[in-house]
């Protein structure tokens, strides 16, 4: 048979960055006979698909997942952005779910690990997995298929009220119809340390201990003798030079592995999808117990089932478990390690060096049960009869365990014989998470040594014992913990086109979850219902309404329920005659959406709209008869018309594609309010209202305060190919300001600098330095501060500045410093760049976070009484260095006046960091043949390998926790 080839022409929505949508246009050449794409410009098309960070095609990547519903990304309204990871993963392996993704999409901010990260300036966003709350690191990046970042409040409004600060929505993998495939990868890496903090040693520290007490004008406590033999180092057992971070009590890396295995298929009747992982985390501490009983590992299961029951009726059932295991030691090395001074005790006593003839010390060798390595006895002191060490050397070990399991179901009804287009969707997810510590706890004895240099040398001639030893055996289980969640949902959809140009959705549906917690009275509850109705025609313009009803405990019985309506509309400009043929857009729309969301997640409580009475034993009352009774306080009044607090927001979209894909672009701008939050109005209300003693309060929580957030985020992406090189890079970022609009703590200040209304929400207020006390005749000369140093101020104090020039400096001289880093930094930017030659592909991912502040108020920095001394103080005021000093003078009592909140201590967050870099090779398929491996890769990456930054130095040094680590990994991957 002659072979023909046609050549179809194509439009096809493709997307070539993070969450930008572009619009290919080309040629494809089809043989008639084998039905192969034989010419080279699909090919590239491909290839760019493959490379996008974000991929789509007339498949299941061009759906994403969006509130109850799936859309074509040709139709997603403005405020929602889109990562495949599933696809990223071929290229950026991570270790977590949600890693790096302030990076990898527009409008996440901050580090969306934990508390600190926020979509679009609103921290406490939503996690969903597969439509139902559950927690993000709780699921690999292997078992995920696409994460939905839905950010405007059109599109979490059918989530109802603790959706209000957006939401990350995490689908899952499933399987498909085709035949069993089976994936399997391998990791293998090193964590390195990054910094360690620098404390200094016993000799520096005694020495400048001794001149804290001069400043004091107390005697030296150590002698000239003692600090140099803490300095020598030729006895350490005697003089102790105690180094947390040496080598003898950690290793330089530590290892992480994990396997996972993937296996899926189906046919048309059912599809299956299934994930069995492991991995492991060993630990720096290499010394005691922790040798063998630190580290972590985590096992976890996966199962997912599509089974299509018959013509009309589908069903889906998911299963996962995870089972988490932490072993450690019963002692807090890292936080020991910011507190234990360098001269404090000896570890370890040797024994070798007892005095000959000792028989009472030799008795309590004889009898210890712990000898560590056959040659000491464990060390300490009166005041040190647990310390750190020992508890690592003889303490005895713990396990945390945690245990989850999550169950849910749902069934999809096709009721298109009753009314074509129409469906009914309902699901149930039961999840519970246990957890526990499981401990051996053992007595162990300490001994203080007593020496002496009679003989011509040292030697120990007494020691003093502290304590017994002793093992029960009995293992001990406590903080025992649980989580139940609850969720349900359930939906009728209306989906239908009318002369392929009139496409009209619609959803109506109820939701809700229950999360109950131990220790916790009430559970968190989240019930609306929905109500969503969409048009569009002929994919050019687009109209969706979405809104819930919803309901709180946390208001009066009246006020429970709100209604939350938002409204989108969209023009797809590129399809209007002015542009549809133009050869330099190939896609180009714009969005709008409106509405208001009522939510009770910023009520801190629960009825808050409640006064209440307290029983006080403090204070008592008298009758006319002289008999004394206690007092029942009022502490709160009531306000029964307390109502939910609301987010209003305007957001304008745009999105589009230039030359043939070459450039992809998308950004949104939000205009945002969240106005009636929940506070008290002490400070609006007469004194009269409140007094302090005996503590009374008849001051209502309100309504009252306001903020704004406005701020943009982008996504532009370049495509190109260069020589044999194919080429990706991606550009977003995220900008937003806030601003206090309405404060009802303003009332409290007399001054307007002091006033919150017109600053950031998240504002650092504080003092401003204006240099050290020089001498007595300076502090005399100048405004009088002694209120805030309880024990007066000396030369080498800080010195702040007088702003209402009252002549006094105290709290209401404080004034705005800069914006705090707590909810994110307002400008997060991101950088990727995928290079492709051949089977090797170069991936690299930057970050960068600027335009936040923060305070150096932790332990390294802020040091007086016995603290241990960081090397910051080697930098202290004296008489000598008055003119050079860059840090306070010390002092033995309490420096009250120098640490607390003030420009001095303000330092910038301002950093880049190049966040991962991966080195991936892909073998040729002529290489395998047709063994039982079809396909097989290998690939080296990289973590957080550099930052820069102005204060590199103290962003990359943890304080009294673990460290931060670089992460160097070499990985195998291999399809069957």
């Amino acid at each position: 048979m002659k072979q023909i080839k046609i050549r179809i022409a194509f439009c096809l929505t493709v997307a070539t960055g993070l969450s930008g949508l572009t619009q290919a246009k080309g040629a494809f050449d089809i043989n008639s006979k084998s039905g192969k794409i034989i010419t080279t410009d699909a090919t590239a098309l491909r290839t760019r698909q493959q490379d996008s960070i974000t991929t789509a095609n007339d498949g299941k990547d061009s759906l994403v997942q969006v509130a109850f519903r799936k859309v074509n990304k040709k139709d997603l309204q403005g405020g929602v952005s889109v990562v495949n990871l599933s696809s990223l993963m071929e290229k950026n392996y991570s270790t977590f779910s949600l890693e790096n993704l302030d990076a990898l999409t527009p409008g996440v901010h901050g580090n969306i690990f934990g508390n600190n990260g926020n979509i679009w300036g609103n921290s406490g966003y939503l996690v969903l997995v597969d439509g139902f709350p559950r927690d993000a690191d709780n699921i690999m990046p292997t078992e995920i298929d696409q994460i939905t970042v839905m950010k405007g409040v059109g599109n979490v409004a059918l989530y109802g009220s603790r959706a209000a600060k957006g939401v990350v929505y995490i689908t899952t993998k499933r399987g498909g119809n085709y035949s069993q495939r089976v994936n399997v990868r391998a990791n293998a890496g090193i964590n390195v340390p990054k910094a360690y903090p620098e404390y200094l040693g016993s000799a520096e520290y005694m020495t400048l201990y001794n001149e804290a007490r001069r400043n004091d004008g107390l005697t030296d406590l150590y002698s000239t003798s003692a600090i140099y033999n803490h300095s020598a180092g030729l006895n350490p057992f005697r003089y102790p030079n105690i180094d947390f971070f040496s080598s003898e009590y950690l290793k330089d890396s530590y290892n992480r592995f994990d396997l996972t295995t993937e296996i899926s298929g189906g046919n048309d009747k059912a599809q299956y999808y299934t994930n069995l992982g492991f991995w492991s985390n060993g630990s720096l501490l290499n010394f005691g117990e922790a040798v063998d009983n630190n580290g972590s590992n985590r096992f976890n299961l996966r199962g997912n089932i599509n089974v299509k029951l018959n013509k009309m009726i589908k069903l889906n059932v998911d299963a996962s478990a995870s089972f988490y295991t932490g072993k450690g030691v019963n002692a807090d090395y890292w936080g020991s390690s910011a507190t234990v001074r360098p001269n404090r005790f000896s570890p370890l006593i040797p024994i070798s060096m007892l005095e000959e003839g000792d028989d009472p010390s030799m008795v309590y060798v004889n009898n210890s049960n712990y000898i560590i390595d056959g040659k000491y006895l464990l060390g300490g002191t009166q005041l040190d009869q647990t310390n750190v060490f020992a508890s690592v050397y003889a303490g005895g070990s713990s396990k945390n365990i945690t245990r989850q399991f999550q169950f849910n179901t749902g069934l999809d009804f096709d009721l298109s014989r009753l009314l074509e287009g129409f469906s009914f969707k309902s699901g149930l997810a039961i999840d519970y998470r246990t957890g526990f510590t499981q401990s051996y706890n053992n007595n162990y004895a300490v001994y203080e040594a007593g020496w002496n240099t009679y003989a011509g040398f040292e030697q120990i001639s007494g020691l003093t014992k502290y304590g017994n030893d002793s093992k029960t055996g009995a293992e001990n289980i406590s903080n025992s913990s649980y989580r139940q969640n609850i969720s349900f949902f359930g939906q009728f959809d209306y989906d239908r086109t009318f002369n392929r140009k009139h496409n009209f959705t619609g959803t109506l549906l109820g939701y809700g979850f229950y999360i109950g917690e131990s220790e916790v009275y009430h559970a968190t509850n989240n019930a609306n219902l929905g109500l969503q109705l969409a048009y569009n025609f002929d994919h050019k313009y687009y109209a969706d309404f979405s809104s819930a009803y919803i309901y709180s405990a946390k208001l009066p019985a009246s006020n429970r329920g709100a209604f939350s309506p938002t409204l989108s509309l969209g023009w797809r400009i590129s399809e209007e005659n002015f542009l549809k043929n133009s050869h330099v857009f190939d896609n180009l729309k714009v969005t709008a959406s409106a509405g208001i969301l009522n939510t009770d997640l910023d009520i801190s409580s629960y009825f808050l709209y409640q006064g209440y009475y307290t029983y006080n034993d403090a204070a008592w009352h008298s009758w006319k008869d002289g008999q004394l009774v206690h007092s029942f306080d009022r502490r709160r009044g009531n306000n029964f018309d307390m109502t939910f607090p609301q987010r209003r927001e305007i957001s304008f979209g745009l999105e589009g594609s230039l030359l043939n894909n070459a450039i992809g672009f998308s950004g949104n701008a939000f205009f945002s309010e969240t106005k009636g939050n929940v506070v008290p109005l002490t400070a609006l209300y007469p004194v009269y209202f409140s007094t302090g003693w005996p503590v009374y309060s008849d001051v209502p929580y309100a309504n009252y305060d306001r903020d704004r957030r406005n701020g943009f985020d982008f996504n532009l992406n370049f495509n190109k190919k260069l020589g044999e090189i194919a080429w990706t890079l991606g550009f977003n970022g995220t900008y937003y300001h806030t601003k206090a609009s309405v404060r009802a703590s303003d009332a409290e200040y007399a001054d307007a600098y002091q006033r919150r209304v017109g600053q950031p929400v998240d504002a650092i207020f504080g003092l401003k330095s204006d240099g050290f006390f020089m001498d007595y005749n300076d502090i005399a000369n100048s405004p009088n501060q002694s209120t805030l140093a309880s024990g007066g101020v000396k030369p080498g104090d800080i010195k702040y500045k007088d702003q209402n020039n009252d002549g006094i400096v105290d709290t209401r001289d404080e004034v705005y410093l800069g914006r705090g880093g707590w909810a994110g930094s307002p400008l997060t930017l991101g950088v990727n760049l995928t290079a492709k030659w051949k089977n090797l592909t170069l991936f690299a991912l930057g970050a960068g976070r600027f335009g936040a502040k923060a305070m150096k108020n932790n332990s390294y920095f802020w040091v007086d009484g016995q603290d241990k001394y960081s090397a910051v103080v080697r930098n202290r005021w004296t008489e000598e260095t008055k003119s050079t000093a860059t840090f306070p003078r010390l002092t033995t009592g309490t420096a009250d006046n120098n640490y607390r909140s003030s420009d001095f201590w303000i330092y910038s967050t301002d950093r880049f960091d190049l966040a991962k870099v991966q080195i991936s090779y892909q073998f040729p398929a002529r290489i395998l043949g047709k063994g039982l491996i079809r396909e097989l890769g290998a690939y080296v990456n990289g973590f957080n390998l550099l930052t820069i930054a102005k204060e590199r130095d103290i962003m990359e040094m943890n304080v009294g926790s673990a460290p931060q680590v670089r992460f160097y990994n070499l990985g195998i991957k291999a399809l069957f």
